[in-house]
């Protein structure tokens, strides 16, 4: 084992924009990759910084069409055609310039994690730039072109790995993940998500779906309401989470990092902190060690505060990975503040640790469902 982590740094991805005003900015990446950089963490020993290549074709058809590939080329070429079959247009998911090049070098970067941590060059592996679960394999969904954690699980399975658990803690379910594996009973997907049908997209994620025909329980949801804070978020993490991955026993612990979970952001309506996402990371940390011998390959995913929250939520998790966190301080470098304040035109946070929002709303709710759903997996 030549290293504990690596971060997978690819500054290509940037061209991964839907354009101005969208909320999925790559700058919430880029500032990422600025703050990780600003307190050293890809400077340690035992860290190793990667680069990436574009996902094959033959990769990306692991997961994905070819008639979509082939529209995905198309559209962002700028060829006419139909494409609002493939879930391209106006909305969420804008064509724009070399949406295929794009959405593979993000494949590309999540493949080269799961290859670092397959081939034991290091434990933990973590891209920024992935995370995008929503995309099903013939149709774009949610911001997402490509579906680079379930393209990476797929590249995985057919490199040898045996058994692969997927834990997704993005605000939204990681509906194209699980639509993926639905019925493979090989990989376990999890999802923990803020839950209202009819009103918060993508509208699925319910605790009654387990998993297909042949794969039943296979699916694990955790259906949370608006307004769940820090605690009663952890509370559900906690009993559904290790237990149910620890049962599966996985080779490989793969999971999407979103964090618009956050109480400001835009798009969402959970109260978490980044008390939370450093609790998380070291719930995920350990649990990688104890189920998979540490091998654990780390998405980014959703956020929209992408100045004032997205570079503190991941580079708290990829000083976990590093092993890193106790010693972090908690001040931002002056540098990076001032670096993301002229990107934002606004102050950005000076500290990783935040102000304790106390109880959420939602609180409660959140708990019986936690416990309802430890019920209908865990108990006998």
């Amino acid at each position: 084992m030549s290293g504990d982590a690596a971060l997978v740094r690819c500054p290509e991805a940037r061209i991964y924009d839907h354009g101005p005003g969208h909320p999925l900015r790559p700058d919430r990446v880029l500032l990422t990759w600025d703050l990780i950089a600003a307190t050293g963490l890809d400077r340690r020993d035992g860290v190793e910084v990667l680069a990436c290549e574009p996902a094959s074709d033959d990769t990306l058809r692991l997961v994905h069409t070819e008639e979509y590939l082939e529209a995905t080329k198309a559209a962002g070429n700028g060829e006419a055609g139909d494409w609002s079959r493939f879930g391209y247009g106006p909305g969420d998911n804008p064509i724009f310039d070399r949406m295929h090049e794009a959405g593979a070098l993000v494949a590309g970067a999540s493949v080269e994690a799961a290859r670092a941590v397959w081939s034991g060059d290091v434990l933990h592996a973590f891209n920024a730039a992935g995370g995008l679960h929503h995309a099903m394999p013939a149709r774009a969904s949610g911001f997402c072109v490509y579906d680079d954690p379930a393209v990476a699980i797929a590249w995985l399975l057919r490199e040898g790995a045996g058994r692969i658990a997927y834990v997704d803690v993005d605000v939204h379910h990681g509906d194209g993940v699980q639509a993926i594996f639905w019925d493979e009973p090989r990989v376990l997907t999890i999802s923990i998500h803020e839950y209202f049908p009819g009103m918060f997209f993508p509208g699925t994620g319910a605790a009654s779906e387990r998993g297909g025909p042949g794969a039943v329980g296979s699916a694990i949801n955790v259906p949370l309401p608006p307004e769940t804070g820090d605690d009663a978020w952890l509370d559900a993490f906690r009993a559904v989470v290790p237990p149910a991955v620890e049962r599966f026993a996985p080779d490989v612990l793969v999971t999407q990092l979103g964090c618009d979970t956050h109480a400001t952001d835009p798009l969402a309506e959970l109260r978490l902190t980044t008390r939370a996402y450093r609790a998380c990371a070291e719930e995920l940390h350990g649990l990688a060690h104890r189920v998979a011998a540490g091998r654990w390959v780390a998405t980014g995913g959703g956020g929209y505060q992408w100045a004032r929250v997205v570079p503190r939520a991941w580079t708290l998790a990829f000083a976990e990975m590093a092993g890193a966190l106790a010693d972090l301080p908690d001040q931002l470098p002056e540098a990076f503040i001032e670096h993301a304040e002229r990107r934002l035109r606004d102050e950005v946070p000076a500290t990783f640790s935040e102000p304790d929002l106390g109880p959420g709303r939602g609180d409660d709710e959140a708990r019986a469902a936690a416990d309802e759903v430890r019920r209908l997996v865990l108990d006998p």
